[in-house]
């Protein structure tokens, strides 16, 4: 049995490489053609029907995702825009599945409030990952970009507190607000307390103990499961926790990562991450027939039905309050019209078009019980995970499909005096040319005098000044392609050194050992390069 569900996932594993590399030939955002992949595998004949585990979805997939997002998320932008990401990711979610909740009562027959806030909790939280993958290669205002990777890391805690609220009142009945709202704080103030606490003894092993990028990447893949299993084990918020946790470690990284352990947990972190996602959004397509052929009292054509209106009101209900959030506390507050600048009406539209919804919302619905408290079978569960595929799939495919020709439509400028990247490199390159020049002569002024070699270190970083200082005095949209003319040089040069290391190595004159460290020379540089 093991041998089997193993060739499944190594299968699945390798379909997902392949649908990977179909996205990047026709330019489609990989979440959307892995989701649709995935749904065209389930129908090939012979197909087992998969069936997922929620508790493996929570427990495996969700806190690296949110470690992830956690560690490579800006906490000087997440706090310069604190005010409106709280609002997006705690305001938007109870107010979307309040609307969920009284919406979807009078659609359905039968359906109770109860129900309708579960229904809310399940799928009022976007997806940043199907975000921030839709919207690489294209231009975003960067106060945009901090929000909507900002919105991810509070949105999951938020609506899944609404869920388990929402659920508790359906098994046993009872709904107190007082308690609830109690047993709120307490999850989300002890999450973030068992969090820090974990980062916190994990950062003293890493900076005084573990020296080693074979200890370190290690510890960083065991610190999400740690904060998220510790945290649930006592009902506190393990989403937070995870979060909380990512986000401090990620600020003290420096004090504990050297060269290599950067580059090799980096990549690690990079191999992880997309295996996950990719995972999980082949098996969201993989999902449906096993949700269909539960569709226990509802025609196909009343469950479609269901879940396009709904479907239509998440997008409505987030463009709305979108521009609610972002006009509102102007509005109220002179101080915060003062010290921010409008983000005029193109950019909240873009940002309330990006919530795609995905892995938490899927995993929430497999988490409904089968059966209440009494034996009896949980009501309108099937719809529900009905409803919530389609919610997915029409956010993910219809809106992460159109988000770029919006943008592209729109032509969303900046709204913030944010300076490009690429000028920002340039003047980073040029400051710190300009003080090793300063360095090498305090320091290393005579050495410079005795030995030729030395000496022209400190040419080339004038030359490196001079050349900076050119091309900065040019034209702002000259920058770019001035710097993509010197990289598409400097990969030439690489390719023609690769060929010739190979002819040596052809010839065997040389260890093979020296020619891959040299190898390994141009493989860092040429990763530089496409970095830039």
């Amino acid at each position: 049995m093991i041998h089997a569900n193993l060739l499944l996932i190594l299968a699945l594993f390798f379909a997902m490489a392949l649908l990977y590399l179909l996205s990047q030939r026709w330019k489609i955002s990989y979440p959307i053609f892995l989701v649709i992949g995935g749904l065209g595998i389930s129908f090939i004949p012979g197909i087992p029907a998969i069936s997922i585990d929620p508790d493996i979805v929570f427990l495996i997939f969700l806190p690296p995702l949110l470690f992830e997002a956690a560690w490579y998320t800006s906490w000087n932008e997440f706090w310069k825009w604190k005010r409106s990401i709280l609002l997006l990711g705690f305001g938007l979610v109870l107010i979307t599945s309040v609307a969920i909740a009284y919406f979807s009562v009078s659609i359905i027959p039968g359906f109770t409030l109860a129900l309708g806030f579960l229904l809310g909790g399940i799928i009022s939280p976007p997806d940043a990952v199907a975000a921030t993958s839709v919207l690489k290669g294209v231009d975003m205002p960067k106060r945009g970009l901090t929000m909507l990777e900002g919105e991810s890391l509070v949105n999951d805690a938020a609506s899944l507190t609404v869920f388990r609220f929402a659920l508790a009142s359906i098994l046993t009945g009872q709904f107190v607000f007082q308690k609830a709202a109690t047993d709120f704080l307490v999850l989300a103030v002890m999450g973030v307390f068992v969090g820090l606490a974990i980062a916190h003894i994990l950062y003293l092993v890493l900076r005084y103990w573990a020296k080693s990028s074979s200890i370190t990447t290690p510890i960083t893949l065991i610190a999400p499961y740690l904060m998220y299993i510790v945290a649930e084990e006592f009902h506190w918020s393990g989403v937070l926790a995870v979060v909380s946790g990512g986000l401090f470690l990620s600020f003290r990284s420096n004090d504990f990562l050297n060269y290599h352990t950067r580059i090799q947990t980096k990549e690690v972190w990079a191999t992880v991450g997309f295996l996950l996602n990719g995972f999980v959004f082949i098996l969201i397509g993989l999902e449906l027939p096993v949700i269909v052929a539960a569709l226990d009292g509802y025609s196909i054509k009343e469950a479609i039905h269901y879940g396009l209106i709904i479907s239509a009101i998440v997008i409505v209900a987030r463009i709305i309050l979108v521009y609610v959030v972002s006009y509102l506390p102007r509005l109220l507050s002179p101080k915060i019209r003062k010290s921010e600048k409008s983000p005029g009406l193109k950019l909240p539209f873009i940002i309330g078009w990006a919530g795609m919804r995905g892995v938490v919302s899927l995993a929430s619905a497999l988490a409904i019980p089968l059966t209440l408290a009494n034996g009896e079978a949980f009501p309108h569960r099937n719809l529900i995970l009905f409803i919530t595929f389609i919610v997915i799939l029409v956010t993910l495919v219809f809106q992460g499909l159109t988000l770029p020709i919006f943008l592209r439509l729109l032509k969303v400028e900046e709204v913030d005096d944010h300076i490009p990247y690429d000028q920002q490199k340039e003047a980073i390159r040029l400051q710190l040319a300009k003080e090793s020049v300063t360095f090498l002569n305090n320091k290393y002024n005579q050495e410079m005098k005795e030995f030729e070699t030395i000496a022209r270190i400190k040419e080339q970083l004038e030359r490196s000044i001079h050349a900076t200082e050119q091309t900065l005095s040019e034209q702002k949209e000259q920058v770019a392609s001035v710097r993509k003319l010197y990289g598409k040089i400097m990969l030439d040069l690489i390719t023609m050194r690769r060929i010739e290391l190979n002819k040596l190595r052809a010839t065997k004159q040389y260890d093979d050992e020296v020619i891959r460290d040299l190898e390994s020379s141009l493989d860092l540089e040429e990763a530089r390069l496409y970095k830039q």
